[in-house]
């Protein structure tokens, strides 16, 4: 099932691609060891279950995509996304721009088949700063094995894609998208603020995992996160802005469109 909304000149989709199954044991705090421990407590479960989500774009200079699922490298679990997109009757010629929230798996590998690009006519606007990092093999070697998939992604990225991708930073990307830095979960995580006026949309790539625990404590995290203390700065610094500008917001692992309210010393999400 697809959601679609309209926000400014824009007819945004979300497209689920999957529901990825972390390990519990993947939770972790930028904080503290203890409450780490009493979160994976009272979650009581083995996994910690996600959508995987990415989105359309359908405005007046053509289709995008904001990032772009897993394509069939996850397993059987994941990579639904692009039967969702031929039933949605779009095409991988049909997009025009894949915009990267940050260079990891289950946001990027969908740019890809095996030898080829997916996307023959996509031009690729990727943060630099994640590029930048991911293209360090000095880098690569001080990150553990499970953070090092986005260094495979970036140089498959380039090979495959080439001069069609472009390097992004901070600020207006395209007509009423806007990229916003969010680092920590990768050193150049970004998001992209959609639209124009009082309807506008953030897409937040990563900057939550698993809502019901990180609204209640935005330290909560996991081992997935260049740098968690960052990663939670991000987070309480977006969910501020968002619950103040009156933005909507969605992202890779959250359901739905939600706007952010405060919730006494907190937040929560209501959907739209």
């Amino acid at each position: 099932m697809t959601v679609s909304r309209r926000f400014g000149a824009y007819d945004v989709t979300i497209f689920i691609d999957g529901v990825y199954k972390a390990p519990v044991a993947h939770l972790a705090h930028a904080q503290s060891d203890a409450r780490r421990d009493a979160a994976v407590e009272a979650w009581g479960r083995p996994t910690v279950d996600m959508d995987v989500n990415f989105f359309a774009l359908a405005g007046p200079d053509g289709l995008m995509l904001v990032d772009a699922g897993t394509g069939p490298f996850w397993g059987p679990g994941l990579g639904h996304g692009r039967t969702a997109m031929a039933q949605a009757g779009i095409a991988p010629a049909d997009v025009r721009r894949v915009l990267l929230t940050h260079l990891h798996g289950d946001h990027a590998l969908g740019l890809f088949e095996e030898t080829e690009p997916f996307f023959p006519e996509a031009e690729i606007f990727v943060p630099a700063v994640d590029l930048a990092f991911f293209t360090d093999l000095a880098a690569k070697e001080t990150v553990p094995a499970i953070r090092r998939g986005g260094f495979d992604i970036a140089a498959r990225l380039l090979d495959l894609y080439g001069d069609r991708v472009t390097r992004i930073g901070e600020g207006p990307v395209l007509p009423e998208i806007e990229a916003i830095a969010m680092p920590g979960h990768t050193p150049g995580h970004s998001g992209y603020l959609v639209g124009t006026g009082p309807e506008r949309l953030v897409l937040w790539g990563d900057l939550f995992h698993t809502p019901d625990l990180q609204l209640a404590d935005p330290d909560i995290c996991f081992i997935y996160d260049a740098d968690a203390a960052l990663g939670a700065h991000s987070r309480r610094a977006i969910l501020r802005r968002a619950a103040r500008e009156g933005w909507s917001a969605s992202g890779g692992h959250v359901s739905g469109f939600v706007r952010v309210e405060p919730a006494g010393e907190t937040f929560r999400f209501v959907p739209v």
